[in-house]
């Protein structure tokens, strides 16, 4: 069993940029909170083999998804929780006033930053990867 606090400053960049805390981790899969600074537009990326799931817990933003199925963008505010399957393009933004705040959880466990492939995306990102 574990026990974790959310730590003071980020541990890390997340490939499509925004800053990230390492919350929980295990086999199947692995749990981080994710901050978007105000005015950002990250890197649109594609998964190779990670599904993840998000809750937003403050601020406002969107986020486009697309597969060879469909694509959609979704207003991410308080209390929305998305999907993100394997193989979906997406990319995310900070629309608001404050700093937009989710936890992600990823299932199998994030195997590093070569899991990400950038795509083009319908946003001009305004920062880079690590």
């Amino acid at each position: 069993m574990k026990q974790t606090r959310l730590p003071d400053k980020p541990d890390a960049k997340s490939p499509a940029g925004a800053d990230i805390r390492f919350i929980m981790d295990g086999p199947t899969g692995n749990m981080i909170h994710s901050t978007v600074p105000v005015g950002q537009t990250n890197r649109a990326t594609r998964h190779k083999t990670v599904h993840e799931f998000w809750y937003v817990l403050a601020g406002s933003g969107q986020i486009w998804r697309s597969d060879h199925a469909c694509q959609t963008v979704v207003d991410l505010e308080t209390g929305v929780s998305i999907d993100i399957p394997a193989g979906t393009a997406f990319q995310y933004r900070n629309t608001g006033d404050s700093v937009l705040q989710f936890i992600c959880i990823s299932m199998p466990p994030w195997p590093g930053d070569e899991e990400a492939d950038f795509v083009d995306g319908p946003w001009e990102a305004t920062v880079g990867g690590n």
